[in-house]
């Protein structure tokens, strides 16, 4: 019983620290194993076990891989670890999957059967918003309202109202961010714009884009050329940020930058057309 609380402590910590992590939990076992139903783990993306445990080597390659592969995804898995003969019974090789559930071979002398559920749990995606202006703040509340964790970077001589934002730094350098797909949005509209376009080329993400016309993301980019900035990372950044929705007020520019983020967010899950 200790041991299962130290587990769940420790996965309410990890999640308040938006640190990325599986939980492997027993959910059935039949005759001899080692862990039994309700036995729990903690796993990291390296394959590391930093708390309980669900039995010995007889399922940890199987569950440690499907734990690396539930992180990299997002989706959950149930693995059924089986003796050769019971899985020759159901007509299934290890590896593979029937139902939504993926077997393994039990090596291990005592021929048990552990069914094993891999939830991943992930921090929540990473919205980084470098300014303050009308279009910044709408798009930060707008954002937790959808469950991102937001960084909002600006020097605070340009605050003028309190970002709705998870993380307000001072100055567009935001500093430690956690690790989960990463999306920037620079909303200067004026003011830094270069120096913050700057900083969000620096920001490893998924999209970056910049609020503003595609003549001064043009003008921006011929500058930091010259500067010796590569071709390359200068295109990341798409301008101007949004789908084209005929937005006019910021709540609505704010709403057509969220609705892009939103497609690379959820690119290749259900079923999620590639453009």
């Amino acid at each position: 019983m200790t041991a299962h609380v130290e587990v769940i402590d420790l996965v309410a910590r990890m999640k308040a620290d938006e640190q990325p992590f599986a939980l492997a939990t027993v959910v059935r076992t039949v005759s001899v194993t080692a862990a039994k139903a309700g036995a729990k783990a903690i796993i990291r993306p390296d394959g590391t076990i930093v708390a309980g445990w669900i039995g010995g080597g007889c399922a940890r390659g199987a569950v440690l891989k499907a734990a690396r592969e539930a992180l990299s995804d997002g989706e959950p898995r149930m693995i059924s670890v089986r003796p050769e003969n019971l899985l020759a019974e159901l007509g299934v090789k290890p590896g593979d999957n029937r139902e939504g559930v993926r077997f393994a071979r039990n090596m291990c002398p005592s021929k048990g059967t552990m069914d094993i559920f891999v939830e991943p749990v992930l921090p929540h995606p990473s919205l980084v918003i470098l300014g303050a202006s009308p279009v910044a703040l709408s798009l930060a509340t707008q954002a937790r309202a959808l469950g991102f964790h937001v960084t909002v970077a600006v020097p605070a001589q340009d605050v003028t109202d309190p970002p709705d934002a998870d993380v307000c730094v001072d100055g567009f350098a935001p500093g430690y961010l956690n690790e989960a797909k990463r999306f920037v949005v620079i909303s200067t509209q004026g003011k830094g714009d270069e120096a913050a376009l700057k900083s969000a080329l620096g920001i490893e993400a998924a999209y970056h884009a910049f609020v503003g016309s595609r003549r001064k993301m043009a003008a921006l980019r011929d500058k930091l050329a010259g500067e010796g900035v590569a071709a390359d990372v200068l295109e990341r950044v798409k301008a101007p940020a949004g789908l084209d929705l005929g937005a006019i007020t910021p709540d609505e520019i704010a709403l057509s930058i969220l609705a892009e983020i939103t497609i690379e967010r959820r690119r290749g899950q259900r079923g999620t057309p590639q453009p």
